[in-house]
């Protein structure tokens, strides 16, 4: 008697998988500019925008680590992500449609619902990876994959607020969430990863990072980056009003940045990785704390050169990052600490940004420097580690 066959969808390629990935990822960069601005229509107010977009990203914190425990105990770690996507497709959508119709408390529960599965747009498919290629090829890929961060950064705010000017608010929450459901069917495809693992959901990935030296390290980095970026994002309308003559002219220092991360990344996938990641990390933690007090003089020309050095340096930053998490990562823990890292992330930008706007009410050069602080604070954890082993260098010599 023959055993039954299962029939299973092909193998994206790594290439088709980044396509996926970058179509979601676009679709997640262009959601927080159209639910402002949709929120903004209905509202009328900067305040109805703020909540919406703020009840979005804060879920991210508890939805990370849920999330991240069904990738890795799944084995169809794809069908979980495809799932999440279709939930946050579905979920934009369920938010455009309360708006104006639906008590503002029950749109903006909708809109934390939306958030949880938020951490799987960008860790949830790097964490894949290593199933689709052979490990000599995962330094290239690393790159590729920031790729696709920086590309999407750059697309997707254009894209809302392209949407928004021809067709209206609304025009600009159906392209993201179109966006992020057209990587459904390539997340579905993704390989199976075994039998399905146990664990606690969430506590793993959370005591992998803060257990393990190289991924604390390396997540302190990237958090204190973000929250950095969120303090400057507070800015960015005062920035515009001072120095470029409209406050919503400061919104395209978002592009120069994502144009210099977008170059620098690319020709970091190009370069022999000669450097350790975490040389890398701490580099570029203080070349964005340089580009923020650069940027607290506040002349148009400085404010450009910061963003763009701010820009460059959040690229190999966030392949460095990638390659830390791969490498250090226990096997079984992989989609777990991704989605914490993503998760603990999108706060730090959260909290960076309600701070900022007190700070910034009152001093907006102030704001600059406490981002400058926040990144050159994010690089110290790598001065100890290196005071540590030269130390034991010390005592082995003797």
């Amino acid at each position: 008697m023959r055993s039954p066959s299962f029939r299973l969808a092909p193998r994206p390629s790594p290439a088709v998988h980044l396509t996926g990935a970058l179509a979601a990822r676009t679709g997640d960069e262009a959601a927080g500019p159209a639910l402002a601005l949709a929120g903004f229509a209905a509202a009328g107010s900067t305040s109805g925008a703020a909540s919406l977009l703020a009840c979005v990203t804060v879920a991210a914190a508890v939805g990370g680590p849920v999330v991240g425990a069904l990738l890795d105990r799944s084995p169809r770690p794809g069908r979980i992500l495809a799932g999440a996507l279709a939930l946050y497709a579905a979920g934009l959508g369920a938010v455009l449609l309360g708006l104006g119709r639906l008590p503002f408390a029950v749109t903006a529960a909708l809109a934390v619902v939306t958030g949880l599965m938020g951490p799987a747009l960008s860790g949830g498919w790097t964490a894949q990876l290593p199933g689709l290629a052979p490990a000599d090829r995962m330094s290239r890929l690393h790159g590729l994959d920031s790729l696709t961060f920086s590309a999407a950064a750059l697309a997707g705010p254009a894209l809302a607020g392209g949407a928004a000017l021809v067709l209206g608010a609304p025009a600009a929450v159906v392209v993201a969430a179109a966006l992020v459901a057209a990587a459904v069917p390539v997340a579905w495809a993704l390989p199976p990863a075994g039998p399905p693992r146990g664990g606690r959901p969430g506590g793993g990935g959370v005591r992998a990072v803060f257990r393990r030296g190289p991924l604390l390290r390396a997540t302190v980095a990237s958090v204190g980056g973000a929250t950095a970026q969120g303090v400057v994002a507070a800015c960015l309308p005062a920035l515009g009003a001072r120095a470029l003559g409209a406050p919503g002219r400061g919104v395209l220092l978002l592009s120069v940045a994502a144009a210099a991360s977008l170059a620098a990344t690319a020709l970091h996938a190009r370069l022999p990785h000669s450097v350790p990641a975490g040389r890398v990390l701490w580099g570029a933690a203080l070349a964005q704390a340089g580009a923020w007090v650069v940027a607290a003089t506040g002349g148009p020309v400085a404010l450009v050169v910061a963003f763009a050095v701010a820009g460059a340096a959040e690229g190999p930053q966030l392949t460095a990052l990638f390659a830390v998490r791969h490498e250090e990562t226990p096997e079984g823990l992989r989609g777990r600490v991704f989605a914490v890292g993503a998760s603990v992330k999108i706060t730090g930008f959260a909290v960076g940004a309600v701070v900022a706007g007190w700070v910034a009410a009152r001093s907006v050069p102030a704001a600059l420097l406490l981002a400058a602080v926040l990144c050159a604070v994010s690089a110290l954890p790598y001065a100890g580690a290196r005071g540590r082993a030269g130390q034991r260098d010390a005592r082995d010599a003797t």
